[in-house]
């Protein structure tokens, strides 16, 4: 049966569509690998996040998923023992994958 409509066709295919959002945030306080791994950890532990990709250079933190939101991000940046360098992110994206 038809999965997307329920429509009674036989249909052996189906779509999936799956909606990430994508935010990066100014982490303030980073100096090495071992602030990369704490700020990951704790921001991977956050409901809804499914990435975390932290670049040491440019101190941005680039969170992937849905559902969380910034303040729940900043909670965690400040238990790794950071501060978010702005109240809100730097960029915002949404991403629309079909699989």
């Amino acid at each position: 049966m038809c999965t997307a409509c329920a429509c009674g066709t036989q249909d052996s295919t189906s779509a999936q569509v799956e909606i990430t959002e994508g935010r990066v945030y100014p982490v303030s306080g980073m100096t090495c690998g071992h602030c990369v791994s704490s700020v990951s950890a704790e921001v991977e532990s956050v409901g809804g996040v499914t990435g975390v990709q932290v670049d040491l250079a440019t101190g941005l933190v680039t969170v992937s998923g849905a559902g969380f939101s910034d303040e729940e991000i900043r909670a965690a940046v400040d238990r790794a023992g950071y501060t978010l360098a702005n109240a809100s992110p730097v960029s915002a994206s949404r991403t629309i994958s079909v699989s």
